[in-house]
């Protein structure tokens, strides 16, 4: 699943790479850290490079926490994708005038602009790295976990009322989305987008939840703030 990640990275065996082997995923994070992230300085990476050892770990433990990795160990093909995500947005910082008018293989021959104005249109729900995408935005977005991965998709099904209330014309100022900052990086514009638009439509249901409270607060000040209630007696009149 990741391995159109680690072939931009030259990874030695980008289709046999295994990150539920112990071994491997410690020389694997070894090598991440000491070609493409270094985000340690050389003589700071002993700790990391030592593979065999029983505070390993902790060591890599730190390691998330030093590079705001947002996931946990025990979450290993999310973190895995993100480290990856990480290595190739700064590998593409390092040789952006190399990158920048390259084309992708199989797609010479495309129409770039219309691909690029309908970036969905191809898209493969069925491809791993879809599957390891959709899975990594609900665990940042705490997302309830489902067998079937398009179900979290859905995340809440819409009434009557709600889609009722949908097809009511509302007027409003556009939103630009590059203004909100989304505090994470899932390291796919595409699934950042849809992470900035979620949080967004989360805001505004919880602002008119918080205005429902508002109104009901007020309504229930009425009632006890009557002369002719007592509410200590629970008696109403004199």
């Amino acid at each position: 699943m990741f391995r159109r990640k680690l072939s931009a990275l030259d990874y030695h065996n980008p289709a046999g790479f295994n990150c539920r082997d112990e071994t491997e995923f410690r020389n694997f994070i070894v090598w991440l850290e000491d070609q493409k992230i270094r985000h340690y300085k050389i003589e700071d990476r002993g700790n990391l490079r030592n593979i065999h050892s029983d505070d390993w770990p902790k060591s890599f433990e730190k390691y998330m926490k030093d590079v705001n990795c947002p996931f946990k160990m025990q979450e290993r093909q999310e973190t895995v994708d993100w480290l990856l995500g990480l290595a190739v947005r700064l590998e593409y910082g390092d040789n952006a005038d190399k990158y920048k008018d390259s084309t992708p293989d199989g797609a010479k021959n495309t129409d770039n602009t219309a691909k690029n104005a309908e970036p969905l249109i191809n898209l493969d729900v069925n491809n791993p790295d879809f599957k390891a995408g959709v899975m990594a935005l609900a665990n940042l977005l705490q997302i309830q976990r489902h067998d079937d991965y398009l179900v979290m998709l859905k995340v809440k099904r819409l009434t009557q009322d709600a889609i009722a209330k949908a097809s009511q014309s509302k007027e409003g100022l556009p939103v630009a989305l590059e203004k909100h900052i989304l505090g994470f990086d899932t390291g796919d514009a595409v699934l950042n987008e849809a992470a900035q638009i979620l949080r967004l439509l989360h805001i505004e249901e919880l602002r008119e939840l918080q205005t429902k409270i508002n109104e009901a607060i007020v309504a229930v000040q009425a009632i006890i703030a009557d002369p002719k209630t007592d509410h200590r007696l629970g008696k109403v009149g004199r």
